[in-house]
């Protein structure tokens, strides 16, 4: 911080939490239309904000964005119309999205939590 310009735009950025910046980020960015490539933005993410960062990418498909994401999140896979690439069987192909590894495990831990966590901390 010594060194750091206390008037830049970008300080404000560090008065929030990791994902509310990341969030504040993408939103300002994402106003063109353009080619966004993303690696897992989820892990600076809430799944609340997850569905914020949707309602944005939503926002800049209409302006004409287009997205690549590699991502493990079941919220952001879920996007709409998404092509889901799956690289799991050693070649990339096309998958759907209840196929995801994602979407089965978060599916799995919802319905049967009690259950799950008993096998897996043997309790």
């Amino acid at each position: 911080m010594e060194y750091a310009d206390g008037g830049h735009p970008s300080m404000g950025l560090h008065k929030m939490s990791h994902g509310e910046s990341f969030l504040a980020v993408m939103q300002s960015k994402l106003s063109t239309a353009g080619l966004y490539i993303l690696d897992e933005p989820e892990a600076a993410l809430s799944p609340q904000r997850q569905l914020t960062l949707l309602v944005e990418m939503e926002r800049a498909v209409k302006a004409g964005a287009q997205f690549i994401i590699a991502s493990h999140s079941p919220i952001l896979l879920g996007y709409p119309g998404a092509d889901i690439l799956s690289f799991d069987s050693g070649k990339l192909h096309f998958i759907e999205y209840e196929e995801t590894e994602s979407y089965q495990v978060t599916e799995i831990f919802i319905n049967n939590r009690v259950y799950l966590l008993k096998r897996l901390l043997e309790m």
